[in-house]
């Protein structure tokens, strides 16, 4: 490896430029995910090419209260295509409901 010029440690790599995707929830142009969120779904290729970081991390938020609130075990088949469905809606429909007695925590 190469030191900088003040013998501090290894020289700066040029890294790529993230990837960008006009994202479909902010409506502008955002940073991309880096990988695919996941790979036996078309879903999943559809959520990269058109949801930036920022969207995924919000969904991620999100996708916990649902967990919780509809008490999924994603070890059924059943709960896992629900929740592919809440995810398509959240980013390509009308922006997935949360439960109607939903209360966020307060504080």
């Amino acid at each position: 490896m190469s030191e900088n010029a003040a013998g501090q440690g290894p020289a700066d790599e040029a890294k790529p430029a993230p990837r960008k995707v006009f994202c479909v929830k902010y409506k502008r142009e955002m940073e991309g995910l880096e990988e695919r969120p996941f790979d036996t779904h078309p879903l999943g290729q559809r959520i990269y090419e058109n949801v930036s970081k920022l969207a995924w991390q919000e969904w991620v938020e999100r996708m916990k209260i649902i967990m919780n609130e509809y008490r999924l075990n994603l070890g059924r088949r059943e709960h896992q295509e629900f929740l592919l469905r809440m995810m398509e809606e959240y980013f390509f429909g009308e922006g997935g409901e949360l439960p109607a007695d939903y209360t966020p925590p307060r504080g």
